[in-house]
């Protein structure tokens, strides 16, 4: 089991200029949650009210939370409005994802994320929200939170630590994340601002709008239940379009229930990532509690952040906000 330990900071900008922080929550905000993606029923985002209700918060879903068009939750038109009623909407001060799946990335045509960028607000979610990510991250200069969705919160309303965690960055403070050390690991030290995501996706979005722009920047990736064969391939394409290359440092998070075929691979996740990355000389830490696994700590991606690999483990280490919002002073759309 991985072991970890973290510590918070207070919320307070530097001078540097980075990415735009949306405003800190605090109890008694309201706290929207949209299906960007993959369908949801009643029953599987009730424990997340229940949680959110508890811990001082209110709820406001989507009118077309619980809709259903194939696998969809609803069509995108239906999706893309609820997410855009969402921005809009200064009674909500922070956006879930309810889960991911698949779809996020037909929204894109339907959506106008520039209103996101004048009155910010926190979006939250993993794995197929990594097309969100990149987006608001990238070409909005919006601070975004990789974190548990309600599809995950624990069935009996319960929190754990990836709730615990996920409410401490909402509510304005600054992790720092400490993890044991990986056979796998490549020591070093290294900064730049946090992006990535699920593999799966960046891979699907080579050389679209949505792609990242890896440039001296720390990149996390996790994945879920995919053929190793897929992960080297896709590893592959970061390397032979000049990614793995370019970037400061590499987070690897959960790679989870990874597949084979009849005829093995060869070669485990782990060896697959490291091999791909043999000949750069940057620090690389394996086995970071986020992604599909538990506990699934929050990123605050598109920050400025410092990872340090060396005997004793990794650490990473999130930079105060620069440009923090406030609720108060919004402009208006």
């Amino acid at each position: 089991m991985v072991q970890i330990c973290y510590k918070y900071t207070n919320y307070f900008p530097t001078n540097k200029m980075e990415n735009i922080t949306p405003p800190p929550l605090k109890h008694g905000d309201c706290i929207g949650i949209i299906a960007p993606a993959r369908k949801v029923l009643q029953q599987e985002i009730h424990p997340a009210i229940k949680f959110l209700n508890g811990k001082g918060f209110m709820v406001k879903t989507a009118p077309h939370l619980y809709a259903s068009h194939h696998q969809f939750a609803g069509t995108e038109e239906q999706r893309a409005n609820d997410f855009m009623e969402m921005i809009e909407d200064k009674t909500v001060k922070a956006i879930l994802c309810a889960r991911g799946g698949y779809g996020s990335i037909r929204l894109l045509d339907h959506m106008n994320f520039r209103k996101l960028q004048q009155t910010p607000k926190w979006v939250v979610g993993y794995s197929d929200i990594t097309v969100i990510h990149g987006l608001l991250n990238g070409w909005y200069g919006l601070e975004t939170i990789h974190g548990p969705m309600p599809f995950n919160f624990p069935s009996d309303g319960t929190g754990n630590e990836s709730l615990e965690c996920l409410l401490r960055v909402l509510m304005g403070e600054t992790p720092i994340y400490s993890v044991k050390p990986n056979p796998f690991n490549k020591h070093g030290k290294a900064e730049g601002h946090l992006i990535g995501g699920n593999l799966s996706i960046l891979y699907s979005l080579s050389g679209t709008d949505a792609d990242i722009n890896p440039q001296g920047k720390i990149l996390f990736i996790e994945d879920l239940d995919e053929y190793l064969y897929h992960i080297d391939r896709m590893m592959m394409n970061l390397k032979h379009c000049g990614k793995l290359k370019s970037i400061a440092g590499l987070i690897v998070g959960g790679l989870t229930d990874m597949k084979d075929n009849h005829v093995p691979f060869g070669f485990t996740p782990h060896e697959i990532i490291a091999n791909a990355l043999k000949e750069y000389n940057i620090p690389i830490c394996f086995d970071f509690p986020a992604g599909h696994v538990d506990p699934n700590l929050s990123l605050i991606m598109g920050r400025r952040v410092h990872l340090e690999v060396n005997g004793n483990g990794s650490t990473l280490t999130f930079e105060k906000p620069t440009i923090v919002q406030s609720f108060d002073n919004q402009e208006e759309l």
